[in-house]
């Protein structure tokens, strides 16, 4: 059995090694994502993997990967939305994800980014780069004394109200769907009341045509003024220039974005020679109270490699007929 794995980094290759052994596979490597220009290179394997931010969306990809015998495409990552899932069925191709890498790797982030935000410590550092050691409007807040909402409480939003509620904190949560075993955590309530109500605002939902741009200026102007707004879920939840309105205004006090749109091409390269496009990342990145991370939120040792143990395993399951444990539907 022979897998290929798309985008592969070098930090994946003894987990891959280790899979090879305990599955008797044979997996090959790219560096490169899979596109119309790639995917030829999937001809003569039974599987492939892929682990990318570009969408899968050309119908001639799915046509390909049909005629070539492969059954699946097992995504190393959670969001799915990079895929043409029209195209995906015409061609009875299944579509895996690995819905619960780790999501104690995003909610550490996600307070490591609260931390930093409410002790100032991007505007500090920016200050003693000039010599400035001054504590005039560094004064900080609590955790204990603030109010956590989330938008979105599945495996990783509970993680996060998990986290908050350890600190004292007080956790609301906007979501659909409530979970039982959340009850002694959080306090449900509409969206309406999570944004009036929340110091800090933090997304962890899915990329769906509804959450399009969800957050928008509207939403941001609901929120207190000394408010902190985290994204560390998919990128176009967030209409980007109604963020950056809301920051410059001054209807929010700060933000992080682990996520943020146009990023494919972007997150995951090194671009200090040669650049990039993207007007509104750059101005959030000369914003002294805004924290942009790269997508890096997954991006630990133990979920690097439950990512690729379990996208593995779906891709093989299908491979061999059975039933994949993760199949999108």
């Amino acid at each position: 059995m022979k897998l290929l794995m798309y985008s592969v980094r070098a930090d994946e290759l003894e987990n891959l090694k280790a899979i090879e052994q305990k599955y008797d596979v044979e997996i090959a490597t790219t560096d490169k994502p899979l596109n119309l220009d790639t995917v030829d290179l999937a001809k003569g394997f039974d599987g492939i993997t892929v682990q990318q931010h570009g969408k899968i969306d050309d119908p001639l990809i799915y046509k390909k990967l049909h005629d070539f015998g492969i059954k699946q495409i097992s995504l190393r990552i959670t969001g799915y939305d990079i895929i043409n899932f029209v195209e995906a069925q015409k061609y009875d191709l299944k579509i895996t994800n690995v819905p619960a890498y780790s999501p104690r790797s995003v909610s550490e982030l996600v307070l490591a980014d609260v931390m930093a935000l409410l002790r100032h410590l991007r505007e500090t550092h920016l200050r003693e780069d000039n010599s400035d050691f001054a504590w005039n409007e560094l004064q900080a807040r609590e955790i204990h004394n603030l109010t956590v909402g989330i938008i979105g409480a599945g495996k990783i939003g509970s993680a996060v109200a998990r986290i908050f509620k350890a600190l004292g904190a007080k956790v609301i949560v906007s979501d659909p769907v409530k979970r039982p075993e959340l009850f002694d955590t959080v306090e449900y309530v509409d969206c309406d009341t999570l944004l009036t109500q929340a110091d800090v605002v933090t997304m962890h939902t899915p990329m769906t045509d509804f959450m399009h741009h969800f957050m928008n200026i509207d939403k941001f102007k609901q929120m207190k003024n000394d408010a902190i707004f985290i994204n560390a879920s998919r990128g176009p939840v967030v209409n980007t220039a109604d963020l950056i309105k809301a920051l410059d205004d001054k209807e929010l006090a700060a933000a992080a974005v682990d996520t943020f749109e146009g990023e494919a091409g972007i997150t995951g390269v090194d671009l200090s020679n040669e650049g990039f496009e993207n007007k509104h990342l750059s101005k959030l990145l000369q914003m002294p109270n805004v924290i942009v991370t790269p997508h890096i939120g997954f991006y630990t040792d133990a979920a690097v490699k439950n990512m690729d143990l379990i996208s593995s395993i779906d891709a093989i399951k299908i491979i061999k007929g059975e039933e994949p444990l993760h199949l999108v539907k």
